[in-house]
């Protein structure tokens, strides 16, 4: 005969136990929040202080909701196991509202709390700008749509390409593989492709975008710290994608000004380009390996960069 007496309420000792647990828990998840800050790379950009607290709230949420499984499983182990030898079923559970309520809130409430810090993050980022229509053709006026000295005031076209990125600057001839922006000055990114998806990504910005093919997208940044960071294209776009990167240099506004003015008086020469360099080395081998898609021409620019200087992030 199964016995189906009702069980004691919890005494206050049990509640205030059970309450306290909670709390700790809720200190422990606060505390590794606060820690998942030191989780990522250096802040360099207005974006970065707003993605490092939402992903701190997730990471804090994601605590909780971790070792509060983790209790209950160990509770349910430690205490209430089976007598030994004792194969029969345990006394189902049905028509408990209260149950059911509570575990239908509380992750209604967590996702809630999660999309409402993540709108909010992105309206005060607001990096996203307009998505125009382009006609690839064949020269990189068509693709981008302006010359380098025909740009608007504060953009600077970023052109990504089967793997390399080119980036021109507005008032200016002036091109490079290495992108240079000033401190604290807010720029408009147009961020074009030349062939395939590539995505643009500087993880000391904590700022990531696809780039469309067929698109012209623009990303709006400010830098907020001085140095050197790294690009790197976050999309699989073919054999050498992970060598598609380029320095984002971080500089005062009157060293940047000097820099444009210095690059300007440089010729044109072939850009950084890692992928070029490990195509030819790969097709002087007696077995190339498998086919791939070569590689585009290092694209033609005043200042290639130096591929060794060192970078954060």
């Amino acid at each position: 005969m199964t016995n189906t007496a009702p069980r004691s309420p919890l005494s206050r000792i049990a509640l205030a136990a059970l309450a306290g647990w909670v709390l700790l828990l809720v200190a422990i998840s606060r505390w590794m929040g606060e820690q998942a800050r030191h989780w990522l790379p250096v802040q360099a950009s207005t974006a970065a202080p707003l993605v490092d607290n939402l992903f701190s709230l997730e990471t804090a949420i994601g605590t909780f909701v971790f070792l509060a499984v983790v209790s209950v499983m160990g509770w349910v182990v430690l205490f209430n196991r089976a007598e030994k030898y004792d194969e029969t079923d345990a006394v189902p559970i049905e028509g408990n509202t209260r149950l059911e309520v509570i575990w239908t809130l509380i992750p209604f409430l967590l996702v809630m709390a999660i999309a409402f810090w993540t709108i909010r993050a992105m309206d005060d980022l607001g990096m996203l700008g307009p998505m125009e229509h382009i006609h690839p053709r064949n020269s990189l006026e068509e693709v981008g749509g302006y010359p380098a000295d025909r740009l608007p005031p504060e953009q600077v076209e970023v052109i990504a390409r089967q793997w390399s990125w080119e980036f021109r600057y507005p008032g200016s001839n002036v091109s490079s593989t290495e992108l240079h922006l000033a401190l604290d000055q807010p720029v408009t990114l147009r961020l074009v492709s030349e062939d395939v998806l590539h995505g643009f990504y500087i993880p000391a910005f904590r700022v990531k975008q696809d780039v469309v093919p067929g698109r012209a997208i623009d990303l709006n940044i400010t830098p907020t710290r001085e140095g050197v960071y790294r690009l790197r294209d976050s999309q699989f776009s073919g054999t050498w994608f992970a060598a598609n990167q380029a320095d984002v240099v971080v500089e005062s506004a009157s060293s940047h000004n000097t820099w444009l003015e210095q690059a300007a008086r440089h010729p044109l020469q072939p850009g950084l380009s890692v992928a070029v360099q490990e195509y030819a080395v790969r097709q002087s081998r007696s077995n190339p390996g498998w086919a791939t898609v070569p590689p585009a021409p290092p694209p033609q620019v005043n200042v290639p960069g130096d591929p060794h200087q060192p970078h954060e992030a």
